[in-house]
């Protein structure tokens, strides 16, 4: 099999230079873990300067580079890797729980090395049915219209991808590298191991089919919370790799919050020194610039995340002169809470040196991380902390208002990003909704402003739209993949209770009750599947939605559950972000989502993510068997 690439420039697909293609010939047999006979896979190449040689084409290289290494689509033990100067490439093949070839439509399909007879594919209890095999797959072309289209916000993912039954190739177009990622995702994935005699033990894929495919929002991403807890840079790449396996585009990277600031910045490098928890868990620049190439190589931006002015306890150990009600009990005894959760701070918006540090923040921000956009938080804003402050105190006795202090601090904070930093500014939906303090529709330009729904489900999302602002969903009812682990404050007699709780009483202990999580229960795969974000919008609002974000807040993750957390439910949310949760007819399709998303658990095991399981191995075994009803 050969892997090629070209750009197009009209509908007419040009090869590269022969020096640019990675020539697959002849087959090494590499036996199975399971032990099922062997897997035919390609022999290591020489070095070919793919990417090289096509200076031009960088990310068309790069795009290259990433889906052929995902058209390998199984863990190490599975595939034999090609080493290209950089460029990693293998045939797709994946071994089905079941040891077999799962049924799949259509019935032909194409070896993806040397023809001989063989029977085709079968449904359980069918009978065999011999077919001539179609010629075998010795090359799939890559062509890209579009090859220096950089990877932004609604960047064109779209692309075609056809397998015909006898031309002996395999055919990606896409306008952009971005889209030839996705569309060589997906060949990866229909791609199977042999199944003894129904495929003579070579991989095959369906043929005779052709596929056009574009996500149905821009915007598909994880957020990962890495101030509560930290994660080392391999596993935040590791996650990358998942995020690119299930078509997500954006990682919303949540770096720092009252509990720790473990990125250091050139110019506030006492920020980190004083703030992370300990050296080694602190992320430098060459780290940062790591992460945010790995991930454009495989087509995921990195969305930066500083939250303030609240958040902001990790500040003070460098400047503790603009935090207020730093280092505090957050829970005070007959006294109003002075944060949401343990770990207090914010910064104060009447002392002139807060701007002067959170600009050099923002400055170096934006030299490490590329992307147009920025988060800026300025969300769960305490006026209580506030309040701590004597200079606040005053101001507030003045006749001044916590919305103004807000206000003060977005309107010396916004117009720096933007104008001076060209930025379009993120904010968590409480910076326009509130509940407690917010700023008016005039402190927020829509055209450099979107928001972010986190609270009140499809209510606040109509809310946001219906003002006019692009709108990113992350509801926390939905999309918040720590809920439902229970409470991690301590000293709680709340959990000393064995007996069933008074009857009309908020549940806690109880079965059924929160157990002390704010948020149970715990978001299950099914749920966030459901979760149709566009719910109860017009087309006009449902068009400034630019898509979802599920959500790991770590005050009980790091990077020991970190697969287990997000996958697969992080995978029911791309699916549904990238082809909808409806059939043509309208009606949701959880109930033949169940089969493919334990499949694919499957092969995101052997691809190395340790992704949950949703179902026994006996329903792999006994397909149909474990559904409610026939």
């Amino acid at each position: 099999m050969r892997m090629a690439t070209s750009s197009r420039k009209t509908n007419e697909s040009k090869p590269l230079d022969p020096h640019c293609s990675l020539h697959l010939a002849g087959a090494a047999q590499i036996p199975h873990p399971r032990g099922n006979g062997g897997i035919a896979l390609p022999p290591p190449l020489p070095s070919a300067p793919l990417a090289s040689c096509c200076p031009r084409r960088r990310f068309l290289g790069a795009a290259f580079s990433a889906a052929a290494s995902e058209v390998a689509g199984v863990a190490q033990a599975d595939v034999s890797l090609v080493a290209v100067r950089g460029v990693r490439a293998a045939l797709a093949v994946v071994q089905h729980p079941r040891g077999a070839v799962a049924p799949v439509s259509p019935r032909r399909h194409c070896l993806l090395h040397q023809p001989h007879p063989h029977r085709a594919p079968r449904a359980a209890g069918a009978p065999h049915q011999l077919y001539p095999i179609p010629r075998p797959i010795r090359l799939l072309s890559v062509s890209v219209s579009g090859p220096d289209v950089p990877l932004g916000p609604a960047v064109d993912e779209s692309y075609t991808l056809s397998v015909l039954s006898d031309s002996g190739s395999a055919d990606v177009s896409a306008a952009t590298p971005w889209g030839a990622i996705r569309g060589l995702e997906t060949f990866s994935q229909l791609a199977w191991a042999g199944g003894g005699a129904a495929s003579g033990g070579q991989p095959i894929v369906p043929c005779g089919i052709e596929i056009s495919d574009r996500p149905h929002f821009t915007h598909r991403g994880i957020l990962l919370d890495t101030a509560r807890n930290y994660y080392p840079v391999h596993d935040i790449l590791h996650t990358l790799r998942a995020m690119a396996f299930n078509k997500l585009n954006v990682f919303h990277w949540h770096i720092t919050d009252s509990q720790s600031f473990p990125i250091v910045l050139p110019t506030v490098p006492n920020l980190a020194n004083s703030g992370s928890y300990s050296p080694a868990m602190r992320y430098t620049e060459n780290d940062v610039r790591r992460i945010v190439r790995f991930a454009a190589t495989f087509g995921i931006r990195v969305i930066p995340e500083i939250d303030m002015p609240g958040h902001t306890g990790s500040w003070a150990g460098a400047y503790p002169e603009i935090v207020t009600c730093a280092n505090m009990f957050w829970a005070p005894q007959a006294k109003p809470a002075l944060a949401a959760e343990p770990g207090t701070g914010q910064l104060n918006p009447l002392n002139p040196k807060t701007y002067r540090v959170a600009q050099d923040v923002l400055r170096d921000l934006v030299a490490l991380f590329p992307d147009p956009y920025l988060h800026g938080g300025a969300d769960e804003v305490n006026t209580a902390c506030w309040e701590d402050d004597p200079l606040v105190h005053r101001f507030l006795g003045e006749g001044g208002t916590h919305d103004r202090l807000l206000e003060l601090f977005v309107n010396a904070t916004r117009p720096f990003l933007v104008q001076e930093l060209n930025r379009t500014v993120i904010y968590w939906e409480d910076v326009l909704l509130g509940p407690k303090v917010a700023v008016g529709p005039a402190a927020l330009p829509k055209e450099t402003t979107v928001l972010q729904t986190w609270n009140n489900g499809p209510e606040n999302t109509k809310r946001v739209v219906a003002a006019g602002y692009r709108a990113i969903v992350s509801s926390a009812s939905y999309y918040y993949l720590d809920c439902g682990h229970g409470g991690w404050v301590g000293n709680d007699s709340r959990y000393d209770k064995q007996d069933k709780e008074q009857e009309g009483t908020p549940l806690f202990n109880d079965p059924g009750g929160t157990g002390g999580s704010w948020c149970a229960p715990f978001k299950t795969w099914q749920r966030i599947y459901d979760y149709d974000i566009l719910h109860g919008l017009t087309d006009d609002e449902a068009r400034l939605v630019l898509g979802g974000e599920v959500a790991l807040w770590s005050e009980q993750s790091d990077e020991t559950v970190l697969d287990a957390r997000l996958w697969p439910r992080a995978a029911a949310a791309a699916e549904t972000l990238w082809s909808g949760n409806k059939d043509s007819s309208g009606k949701k399709r959880y109930a033949n989502a169940t089969d493919r998303l334990n499949d694919w658990r499957h092969r995101m095991v052997q691809r190395g993510i340790r992704a949950e399981p949703i179902q026994p191995l006996w329903c792999s075994f006994h397909p149909g068997m474990c559904n409610l009803s026939q």
